[in-house]
């Protein structure tokens, strides 16, 4: 059943870009009929968070879902598994309240030209780059929902993957190296678009110091504010976790560093602070240190090596915006927030430079 206002202006949502317009005849087709309560009339409208993967809102009547699919055109090898979020949905949904409910996975790419699945609607609150206007000078509320962001990674992290039917989803052993090198392959099919030598320099130190990983669990490989959706009345209450697609499993660290990785300070340099993506740099947010003492307290895992983890999410963030810059440079996200994504990867190579000279690995 739909939560939202009457009327159909979420400020969430945008009118359909043109690359990521949908054949709404074929949309109802499909859908109606295989979902529940869709008698209604369809309307379809686009999230306005997210960069890549395309997520929609379809509505028909009062009754809501989300469709997601990946951008048009080639993407790199392995992004954007449609059937992968959906398998962890399914899996994580009954046991893990962030994860929402799924109904459908086509994988039929005559129907939209992508494989695409569909999901529960749920609503609330994403914290983007600025804090809402009524959640300012509130440093109380800041450190609870730093406090529940690494509590609620904690959590997912200590989910029996066995025992909900994930453990075929990876391969946990030598898992940080593939990555590694994995992403270093990534890096050199991109790195012409804007060259960074510094990139470079950073795959050979992450080579050179791979760490001893510790008990394998589930990865989100994505955990970030803003793929979190909380409760507006009190917004240390996490209502939703988004963007399933690279979910593995592997070293739990990975996951903590990647959350350092957004998590920008008000002592940050500026080209740190460019990239910032939540605003982790008001007061009451936890510093980067914080996060990670909290996580090793509430799991018990060892994190000495943290700036090798922070060092790699840089990095590979740094890869990801290139591949983004890609993308719109040759036409198939034509998104103008991407137009500076080669200018955020040498920010996010500077940074994790700067990290590497705390290193103790």
């Amino acid at each position: 059943m739909a939560h939202t206002p009457p009327g159909w202006t979420e400020p969430e949502t945008i009118t359909i870009r043109p690359e990521a317009i949908l054949p709404l005849d074929v949309v109802d087709r499909y859908l109606r009929g295989r979902l529940p309560n869709t008698d209604g009339p369809l309307e379809v409208v686009q999230f306005a968070g997210g960069h890549a993967n395309l997520t929609y809102l379809v509505r028909f009547g009062e009754h809501e879902y989300v469709l997601r699919r990946p951008p048009g055109g080639p993407v790199a090898p392995g992004a954007y598994d449609m059937a992968r979020e959906f398998r962890v949905l399914s899996a994580l949904h009954p046991v893990f309240p962030p994860a929402s409910r799924p109904y459908l996975f086509c994988e039929d790419t005559s129907v939209l030209g992508a494989p695409f699945f569909v999901v529960e609607r749920r609503c609330g609150l994403v914290i983007h780059k600025e804090m809402p206007p009524e959640y300012l000078n509130r440093p109380d509320l800041s450190r609870r929902l730093s406090a529940a962001m690494v509590d609620t990674l904690v959590e997912f992290h200590a989910i029996a993957y066995k025992a909900v039917g994930l453990d075929t989803l990876g391969k946990p052993d030598g898992f940080v190296e593939r990555q590694v090198t994995n992403w270093g392959k990534r890096w050199e099919r991109v790195k012409d678009a804007a060259p960074i030598a510094l990139m470079d320099e950073l795959s050979r130190w992450l080579l050179a110091r791979i760490p001893r990983s510790p008990v394998p669990t589930l990865l989100h490989n994505d955990y970030k504010l803003d793929n979190i959706m909380v409760d507006p009345v009190d917004i240390a209450r996490i209502i939703a976790l988004f963007d399933w697609d690279q979910c593995t499993l592997g070293d739990p660290l990975v996951d903590l560093g990647l959350l350092l990785n957004y998590w920008t300070e008000a002592g940050d340099s500026p080209g740190r602070k460019f990239i910032a993506q939540a605003p982790t740099t008001l007061p009451g947010f936890y510093t980067r240190a914080e996060v990670v003492h909290r996580y090793a307290q509430r799991s018990g895992r060892d994190v000495s090596a943290m700036a090798f983890y922070e060092t790699f999410a840089l990095w590979k963030t740094a890869t990801v915006c290139m591949q983004l810059f890609v993308l719109y440079k040759n036409g198939q996200l034509q998104d103008e927030r991407l137009a500076d994504f080669a200018q955020r990867a040498t920010a996010l190579a500077e940074a994790a430079h700067v990290v590497t000279r705390s290193a103790t690995c």
